[in-house]
């Protein structure tokens, strides 16, 4: 049972407000060349598309961040504009109108840096995402714990960063504390959900591609999520970032956090499957990726747990020797030979989808 969300302060993202029960939302970050307008915004509209609710955009140079509010004019997903070291850049991406800074006041430089992009945020009404990162934590934080990374200095940066912002009057932020280290990164959630209410930002870093990237996610993420921790969250794979917005979604379904979509129950076949079950799941999947509708689709391939597990969805095939039930809301619908099984479950979700 998953235990009851932090009950985190309430910020608004452009139209999207994250905390304090709000629906945990699901975001991605561009991977073209900021500064390629056209790009960018195709890559944002197929994020949209595909069901993402926030977008992060890299901001490295001036080009970049001069290509913001362009950007910004041309698509509907809150913008975040992700800034390392040059504050500059922080403050021409206020000025183009975006909805959130990603920020580590750390790397920006002394105060009075610090101060202009607080200024900036106050004066434009975005918050602030203070990043932490196990890949660039402070110098200093790692030498008190004997040169590591550790779960307790992510903490600590956390931390000092919240008051060298809260001491600037702002309070207006989003936190997140991420490593590649999954109990590290499960660790550190822990520890500052104890001691802050600002809204997490929850993810893996640097997950790695696909196939593991997104096993190291779901356990890293599922955890968090399984103790009430977590606001915003992003699963970052070496891979399109339509991949990430698909994988974190499939968490969320999986903690029971979320409903968007088609939901696949398959059995994983054994010697008394008496069709091949694969390629069905696989074919079904594929045709019905699309549909953003909620609906629980059960693929089973024997007698065993078949016809139970067929009932209990939304719409369900129970497979037997050469021939296949389609079931709808519990009750038997359609008796297919097995040649058309795949063609009259994807009807049947499809019309349920439409209706």
């Amino acid at each position: 049972m998953l235990t009851k969300r932090s009950n985190t302060k309430k910020i608004k993202i452009g139209t999207i407000e994250i905390g304090g029960g709000n629906p945990i939302a699901v975001q991605s970050m561009t991977k073209t060349d900021t500064s390629d307008i056209d790009a960018t915004v195709k890559q944002i509209h197929a994020l949209e598309k595909e069901g993402c609710q926030i977008v992060r955009c890299a901001v490295p140079d001036k080009e970049s961040a001069e290509a913001l509010k362009e950007i910004k004019k041309q698509i509907n997903l809150p913008l975040v504009a992700d800034i390392h070291f040059n504050h500059t850049y922080a403050l021409m991406a206020a000025e183009a109108g975006v909805d959130k800074l990603r920020i580590n006041p750390g790397n920006i430089g002394d105060k009075d840096k610090v101060r202009a992009v607080v200024d900036a945020a106050k004066a434009h009404k975005i918050p602030i995402r203070i990043g932490v990162n196990s890949g660039s934590l402070e110098k200093k934080i790692r030498r008190r714990y004997h040169g590591h990374v550790t779960a307790e200095g992510l903490v600590k940066s956390a931390l000092n960063n919240i008051k060298m912002l809260e001491e600037l009057d702002f309070t207006d932020i989003v936190l997140s504390l991420k490593a590649t280290s999954v109990p590290m990164t499960i660790k550190a959630y822990e520890m500052i959900a104890k001691k802050v209410d600002y809204p997490l930002h929850v993810g893996i870093t640097e997950a790695g591609i696909t196939k593991v990237g997104s096993i190291r996610s779901a356990a890293g993420i599922g955890a968090i999520f399984a103790q009430g921790i977590g606001d915003t969250v992003r699963v970052s794979l070496t891979d399109d970032p339509l991949e990430e917005v698909r994988i974190a979604y499939e968490i969320l379904k999986s903690m029971e956090l979320t409903y968007h979509g088609v939901t696949i129950i398959s059995c994983p076949t054994c010697g008394r499957a008496d069709i091949d079950i694969i390629p069905i799941a696989h074919e079904v999947a594929r045709r019905t990726k699309r549909i953003k509708q909620p609906l629980t689709v059960a693929i089973m391939g024997c007698e065993v747990n078949g016809p139970g597990e067929a009932a209990d969805a939304d719409v369900g095939l129970a497979g037997g020797r050469g021939i296949g039930l389609i079931f709808r809301e519990g009750q038997v619908v359609r008796k297919v030979p097995e040649n058309e099984m795949i063609e009259a479950l994807v009807d049947e979700i499809e019309s349920m989808a439409i209706n």
